[in-house]
């Protein structure tokens, strides 16, 4: 149930020091649930064309341990955490080798056309929970 995103830093990433600015971490992390998603055979252009559904990210809580510097391999680990009737929940850690620089946690809404939070189709709440955490049966 983990995606990777293997990416790079970029000059375009970084400040004048060459440290990742902040705001890019969003960036990263969003192209990983955009991945995520394609993985799950879910292109979200096409989604929107055919059903009128699209993402917005409703709420984003970052902590930042360590910088992220030019030239660096990281990536970006993400879990679906949770699957509400129009939201999922990931949990998002962006690493450089072991090291944890930035754990992100999102809820992202499923939207209709009308900008209202729609529920998700049956086929795509389906793939996404194949990517839940397996809840072992108490043996109790």
């Amino acid at each position: 149930g983990v995606h990777h995103l293997f990416t790079r830093v970029y000059y375009e990433d970084t400040d004048a020091a060459g440290i990742v600015y902040h705001a890019n971490y969003l960036k990263f992390a969003e192209r990983a649930r955009t991945e995520m998603l394609r993985a799950l055979g879910v292109e979200q252009g096409r989604l929107r064309r055919e059903t009128g559904l699209a993402f917005a990210v409703k709420r984003c809580v970052v902590e930042y341990s360590r910088p992220a510097l030019l030239d660096d391999e990281l990536v970006v680990e993400s879990r679906l955490v949770a699957l509400g009737g129009a939201s999922l929940e990931v949990d998002q850690r962006v690493k450089r080798g072991a090291a944890e620089l930035a754990r992100l946690a999102v809820r992202v809404a499923c939207l209709g056309r009308d900008g209202r939070a729609a529920r998700l189709p049956p086929a795509l709440r389906a793939a996404l929970m194949e990517l839940l955490p397996k809840v072992e049966p108490d043996a109790t």
